[in-house]
């Protein structure tokens, strides 16, 4: 039998204690993997609640239980340092593409993780032989995690600007279908129809996608109004503010569709000459250095041939 002296009743008193701490954080921290009560109920709100809306988009079932708080973690971490949340929206929208903000952070966390490791893996290489091997170890992970991130944003804004591009360079083309199908008799609503049927682009895309909540009950002035708000591309945005306000007074529509067409082709002029001109001196690079040597070169090589040969 063990005798009970001071330090044994003290040894207990602290065990016990220290078990007691032990069993009430066990008992307040949440069940790992239970969802919290408004991410359960809501699926059932969408139709009633945007915050619902968000929840749901926000939920990624391709992560396990653990990995979701952790992954919420990392978005809010992103939004706080990076922010601009409308402007990512905007551009994932620009782009086309399906996925959310929250995917989006997601990608970018991954290509975080990414440049992190091939930093770290870079910084074991050259530490070794660097002034500062600490610094290189350190250093080269956060490069390349910053890395990661940067070029997540650059390749969404290169893809959202390339979409606009091709969008702008469609666009006066679509409205002189959409013109040509107004003036053989049809309504508004049956033109851009027809025109988001046959076409191929990405203009034609929109479109359709815009007649689709018209066919759902929406308005035809609202939808092309939400299309003109979630693009924010001038010349599209020009062009369907006239239309809706020819809608709205009564204005001759093809008359308005002739005159954006027209406003259309001459901006895409404008900005081609806006363009040659900016590139005036990128275009005498290969003209100094490629053209001229060569033309040189051929000029003189006869004579140099000549004074060495003696004839």
């Amino acid at each position: 039998m063990v005798p009970v002296t001071p330090a044994v009743g003290l040894a207990v008193a602290v065990g016990a204690l220290l078990g007691a701490g032990l069993c009430l954080i066990a008992a307040a921290v949440p069940r790992v993997g239970r969802a919290a009560l408004a991410t359960r109920i809501a699926p059932y709100l969408i139709d009633v609640s945007e915050e619902a809306r968000r929840l749901v988009r926000r939920r990624d079932p391709r992560a396990g239980s653990l990995a979701g708080p952790l992954l919420a973690a990392g978005h809010g971490l992103l939004d706080r340092v990076l922010g601009g949340h409308d402007t990512v929206a905007w551009r994932l929208r620009a782009a086309g593409s399906s996925i959310g903000v929250e995917e989006h952070r997601s990608r970018q966390l991954l290509a975080l993780a990414a440049g992190a490791l091939a930093g770290g893996a870079l910084g074991a290489v050259l530490a070794p032989a660097a002034l500062s091997p600490a610094a290189v170890a350190t250093g080269l992970p956060l490069l390349g995690a910053a890395t990661g991130v940067i070029a997540m944003d650059a390749l969404l804004g290169r893809r959202a600007r390339a979409r606009l591009a091709r969008m702008t360079a469609e666009l006066p083309t679509v409205l002189e279908f959409v013109l040509l199908a107004l003036s053989a008799g049809e309504g508004i609503s049956d033109a851009l129809r027809r025109v988001s049927r046959v076409g191929s682009g990405e203009v034609s895309r929109e479109l359709a996608g815009a007649m689709a909540d018209v066919d759902a009950g929406v308005p035809l002035a609202a939808a092309l109004g939400t299309l003109s708000r979630d693009l924010r591309l001038p010349p599209l945005t020009r062009a369907l503010d006239h239309l809706v306000a020819g809608l709205d007074r009564g204005a001759p529509l093809a008359e308005v569709l002739r005159a954006q067409a027209e406003d259309c082709r001459e901006e895409a002029r404008r900005r081609l000459l806006e363009s040659a001109g900016r590139r005036e001196v990128l275009m005498l690079v290969p003209l100094v250095f490629l053209i001229l040597p060569v033309t040189v070169a051929i000029a003189v090589f006869p004579g140099l041939v000549v004074l060495q040969t003696g004839f």
